[in-house]
């Protein structure tokens, strides 16, 4: 027993979702469809980003043809600027063998997935202490967690299955076609840092369960990367790179040689841990790492449409 005092999270007042001003919605979505990019990119001069953005869709082509790993990291800004049809269109083109997400991809997917829109102010919640209250998606989450946790899944499953199974807008969900896939999507949580965690119903035993044994899945993908593999860090600044770090050396710890594979990010501004712990560290015993500045909303469509 803790000598310190703890704050009851019991006392929490909640509200409905449906009673709060989201900001993002699925009609504002991008739309799947086949785009002919090729005069386009045939046009862009073989000089910096441009010759790397080239260099870069060929490794993708080059992995898919080789039946290497394509391996997804997404932070929550991914799904509010409403990337996810692309983002399952990749995966159903059989582009993406493993997605790797923060906990607040789960939670924006999860509302999406649920009731159609996601993104409340933070700022004006913030300064009446209701910001990440909404009762359902707390109760929600941490009910398939407990499940996963009771059933041995990881957290990323978990979750999955529970939108594939009954949410009205599963088809607009990363996290239920990547179970209807059969993709495994890991889900690495900080504790504290999710709308969650400020639950009477967070179960820290099962939440941390669960994201763990998505670690060791993502550890097992990680190790296939090895001779011509990608890894992609779309828009994660500290919790995705330091995550990809901690299972690649896992992954060459245990499974021996994992080299000669590519690395991107892409993500608005430069961040010290992308930099470093996707574009740069991973790949100096063999492959090239990239990193792409700029919108999510305009540099993902171009990749993913690049490539389908």
């Amino acid at each position: 027993m803790s000598k310190y005092s703890e704050i009851n999270l019991g006392e929490i007042s909640t509200y409905s979702i449906k009673d709060r001003n989201s900001k993002v919605a699925t009609n504002a979505f991008a739309k799947a469809g086949k785009v002919d990019t090729s005069a386009f990119l045939n046009c862009l001069p073989d000089i910096l980003a441009a010759a790397d953005l080239k260099e870069l869709i060929t490794a993708c082509k080059a992995a898919k043809a080789k039946d290497k790993p394509i391996i997804i990291g997404m932070g929550g800004h991914v799904v509010k600027c409403g990337l996810a049809p692309l983002i399952i269109e990749l995966m159903e083109a059989g582009y993406v063998k493993a997605i790797v997400v923060n906990g607040s991809v789960a939670i924006h997917d999860y509302e999406i997935a649920y009731f159609g829109n996601t993104s409340e102010d933070v700022s004006i919640a913030l300064a009446d202490g209701s910001f990440g209250m909404a009762e359902e998606t707390s109760f929600g989450i941490n009910k398939a967690i407990s499940y996963g946790s009771a059933n041995g899944l990881g957290l990323g499953e978990a979750l999955g299955e529970a939108l594939l199974f009954d949410a009205p807008n599963a088809d607009k969900s990363i996290l239920a076609n990547a179970a209807r896939l059969n993709i495994p999507l890991c889900v690495q949580v900080a504790l504290g840092t999710d709308i969650i965690h400020q639950s009477k119903h967070a179960d820290g035993k099962a939440i941390g369960d669960c994201s763990l044994r998505d670690f060791r899945i993502f550890c097992l993908q990680v190790a296939n990367l090895n001779d011509g593999g990608v890894f992609l860090n779309f828009g994660s600044a500290v919790i995705i790179p330091e995550v990809f770090l901690k299972a690649l050396t896992v992954a060459r710890n245990i499974k021996g040689c994992v080299k000669d594979f590519t690395t991107a990010v892409f993500d608005m501004n430069m961040h010290y841990r992308a930099k470093v712990n996707v574009v740069q560290r991973p790949v100096e015993t063999g492959g090239k790492g990239y990193y792409f500045i700029g919108h999510h909303e305009i540099m993902i469509p171009l990749l993913i449409k690049s490539l389908l």
